[in-house]
């Protein structure tokens, strides 16, 4: 039975994750029609809906984004079309065919917003169930490129100001043979799918002024064509006190993605070789992956609960390809003094193995204590080999080759602690720990100079303490306090390096480190209020400071450094009020103070410190109009205040 109740705070849920965060000022109208089949009518105007409620039900929706400023940022933001938008938000039925044997269907389709979704399911207890379902849904990406301040030049990409759309989805089958004294079975094929266009932060070179050198500015894009078939097979069985389980998936692929990037668009100085080129990145990558895993879990005892774990997995990986200039996107390789560093023939393939295992015991030694150590390990495999033609201006050299393997071991311990043996407290901690070794070597590779050679061996050690306290003061009132403290530290050992990483040198990557260390400082609080039943504030602090520490190689003549500094606050408060059981209030407000500072920033006004400094303000309601018929309205607003004109120092 589904309860109006449910309904209408599902549908509220739904509401609420549509509308807050527009990166612009903008507005959204949501309007709800849920027509419900109840068995009880006694109340209609109740707002927590009838007694008993059917099984069937469907709601409408529309709705719309009114941006102001960006109309694709405020897209992407909102992940909503800047038009209108409506149909089914949800639909339900259920009926039973034959005795203890259940149809149900349930759908969506919300036009203009790529939503669409369909299941359909037949079940018979403790025998059998069979399933198929189909959705889709849609990604919007701002795809503009960038701003110059001194030449007043702005890049925006030409289609009209709308973002670009991603389009994702899935058409799955699925059976099991479910028994009360055998083990279950299921089968379940799924085909995925991601196919449309989305923004890159690869932007192509120009020139924004004659007094300039090149920036990259110029708005560039994927194309996206991928395909994923998976088959899987599980069987779980229950002996005892203890659930086994084992199962097998194969996977395939079929990614066709192309990267598309102007390059100094419009652009011929002094007459000469036009510099204004389109390049065409492209790679198919074909591959399989099959994997088998299996887990336990067991009550060794009332108060001991143990579980494990493992996976075995198997990748092979080919990929053909050729980044082309032309005087069009897609065209045929033609050399030409205005090409940049390219390649043809691009033919690779990989093969990776991945080992896992989990340990978990939870323990209750005494009561309101709970201790979970767990244990994880994990071993990677990898080794790939290519070869390409490569390609500048209007010369084709190749073909070159190279290859690469390493291989990566980590092993990670954690300790959960839960205590709540002190009236109206909770308080709980925890330890993570990551050991990990690997190593790589690489060799050839598409260079101008020598073919590359470098071998590698790395250590890591990664900790993670974080501690809390959960308090109830009153019964209308709660506190919690928490923080942690967070260090990662990479150790590298560059045993063979054939490019100098002393001063002056153009290829010094990746070798060129020799320690990295990253510390985080996280401290937070939550206060929660509820003055009267129908009213709740929610008032959250946090701060966090992380800095980072980078050594290079000792022939760069260099010593450990801060490379950055990051330090964040948020202030956010949120309060929720139903004056009258047929309406909510809901109103949030964000302030978020966030900077990066690095060592240039010391000597050079070229580089100013970073800001992300934002605040962002929410209002949800909405209104019941009767047991039918929902009301919604939305609005976002988002300030961000942080342009810095450092033109007149990088020119």
């Amino acid at each position: 039975m589904k309860k109006k109740s449910r309904a209408r705070n599902q549908q509220a849920e739904r509401v609420r994750s549509m509308l807050p965060g527009q990166c612009l000022v903008g507005a959204a109208l949501l309007v709800g029609v849920g027509l419900t089949e109840a068995a009880d009518q006694k109340d209609p105007w109740h707002f927590e809906g009838p007694t008993a409620a059917g099984n069937n039900w469907v709601e409408l929706s529309a709705g719309g984004l009114i941006p102001s400023g960006s109309r694709s940022q405020a897209e992407q933001s909102q992940q909503l079309p800047g038009t209108a938008f409506g149909g089914i938000q949800d639909l339900h039925l259920q009926h039973d065919v034959a005795k203890n044997v259940t149809f149900l269907l349930d759908g969506r389709g919300i036009f203009d917003n790529h939503d669409y979704g369909l299941s359909l399911a037949l079940k018979k207890e403790d025998a059998y169930f069979l399933r198929f379902n189909l959705e889709n849904f849609r990604t919007w990406y701002n795809a503009n490129g960038g701003y110059f301040p001194a030449t007043d030049s702005w890049y925006p990409f030409p289609n009209g100001g709308n973002a670009l759309a991603l389009d994702r989805g899935a058409v799955t089958f699925e059976g099991g043979l479910l028994f009360k004294d055998y083990p279950d079975v299921t089968f379940k094929y799924s085909h995925l799918y991601r196919d449309g266009e989305k923004s890159s932060t690869i932007w192509g070179q120009t020139h924004p002024g004659l007094l300039y050198p090149p920036r990259g500015l110029v708005p560039s894009f994927y194309d996206i064509d991928e395909k994923r078939d998976v088959f899987e097979l599980d069987a779980k069985h229950t002996i005892k006190a203890t659930e086994l389980g084992l199962g097998v998936r194969y996977e395939m692929g079929d990614l066709n993605n192309a990267l598309y990037v102007s390059q100094y668009p419009g652009e011929s100085p002094g007459g000469g070789v036009p510099q204004d080129r389109k390049v065409t990145d492209g790679q198919k990558v074909l591959y399989d992956l099959f994997s088998v895993h299996a887990f336990s879990e067991t009550w060794i005892k009332k108060n001991l609960f143990f579980s494990t774990g493992f996976l075995f997995a198997n990748l092979n990986n080919n990929v053909t390809g050729n980044r082309i200039y032309g005087d069009t996107f897609d065209a045929s390789y033609t050399p030409n003094a205005g090409n940049g560093a390219g390649y043809t023939n691009l033919i690779s393939s990989a093969q990776g193995q991945e080992y896992v295992l989990n340990l978990n015991l939870m323990s209750t030694p005494v009561k309101n204590l709970t201790v979970v150590p767990s244990l994880r390990v994990q071993q990677e495999n990898w080794d790939s080999d290519s070869s390409a033609v490569f390609t500048q201006g209007n010369t084709a050299s190749g073909p070159l080759l190279s290859n690469g393997d390493g291989n990566a071991l980590d092993v990670t311990e954690q300790l959960d602690i839960r205590f709540s043996g002190i009236t109206n407290w909770v308080l709980y901690a925890q330890g993570q720990w990551t050991e990990g070794q690997g190593d790589r070597q690489e060799n050839g590779g598409i260079y101008l100079g020598s073919p590359i050679q470098r071998a590698t061996d790395d250590t890591r050690f990664f900790q993670k303490y974080s501690a809390g306290v959960k308090w109830y003061p009153a019964r209308r009132v709660s506190v919690d306090v928490g923080g942690y403290y967070r260090n990662n530290a990479y150790d590298y050992d560059n045993t063979l390096d054939n490019t100098p990483n002393t001063p002056g040198s153009a290829n010094r990557y990746p070798a060129y480190l020799v320690m990295q260390n990253l510390q985080t400082y996280d401290g937070n609080a939550r206060l929660t209020l509820r003055p009267l039943r129908n009213l709740s504030l929610v008032t959250r602090y946090e701060y966090q400071l992380s800095t980072v520490n980078t050594q290079p190689d000792s022939g760069s003549g260099l010593a450990d450094v801060q490379t950055a500094e990051v330090t964040s606050q948020l202030i956010g408060q949120n309060i929720s009020w139903s004056p009258w059981s047929r309406l909510y209030l809901q109103l949030g407000f964000n302030y978020v103070l966030s900077e990066t500072k690095t060592p240039a920033t010391d000597y050079t006004a070229a580089l100013p410190n970073a800001q992300n400094n934002y605040w962002t303000l929410n209002f949800n309601a909405g209104f019941v109009l009767d047991h039918k018929t929902d009301l919604n309205l939305g609005y976002t607003y988002y300030d961000a205040d942080n342009y810095v004109d450092n033109s007149p120092y990088v020119s």
